[in-house]
């Protein structure tokens, strides 16, 4: 079956289940004190009143990272988007637009509230059950087979791993670092 082929009959079934594991996930990562990250929109910046106004992110949860999922307490997910640190602006002569960009995003989240060395995960996408249970995919989840899978390779159309065993093995090494990590 291709992504833009109807989904198999046994799809809502298959989201119903991908529900529930994504709640137990949550709910082990949370029983664990698993660290958490924080999922934030980027407001750019912008003139209030004709008063120049930096850009920054306000934070709107915390999240686990899982791969390409995040997702919070409450077993909503979303794609992983970009991931910054938060850094205070420090004046630095650069040459690299890109590096430029990172520092002013890092930047960003600070001037956003979000602690000064916290990882911050932005232009995150809503993985919507809904249209996975109607088209047969969304985000980074497919459908096949009645089962609900993980595409953890955005390059790679056959890189699918299915979901429970996908967050089984994410939640463990969240939830149990090996040492040094």
């Amino acid at each position: 079956m291709t992504d833009a082929a109807a989904p198999p009959d046994g799809a809502a079934a298959a989201v119903d289940r991908a529900r529930e594991h994504l709640t137990r996930a949550a709910t082990a990562l949370a029983e664990a004190g698993a660290r958490s990250e924080v999922l934030a929109e980027l407001v750019p910046e912008r003139r209030v009143l004709g008063v120049p106004r930096a850009a920054r992110m306000t934070p709107v949860g915390a999240v686990w990272r899982l791969g390409v999922i995040l997702l919070d307490g409450a077993g909503s997910a979303w794609t992983t988007g970009r991931v910054v640190r938060a850094e205070r602006a420090a004046r630095r002569s650069v040459t690299a637009e890109a590096v430029a960009e990172q520092r002013a995003l890092r930047a960003a989240a600070v001037k956003g509230g979000i602690a000064e060395g916290g990882t911050v995960n932005f232009d995150a996408s809503p993985i919507d059950l809904s249209e996975l249970a109607r088209v047969g995919t969304s985000g980074p989840l497919v459908v096949r087979d009645d089962q609900v899978f993980v595409r953890w390779s955005a390059t790679q159309a056959d890189a699918l791993t299915p979901l429970e065993r996908y967050l089984a093995d994410r939640v463990d090494l969240l939830a149990h670092p090996p040492a040094g990590a």
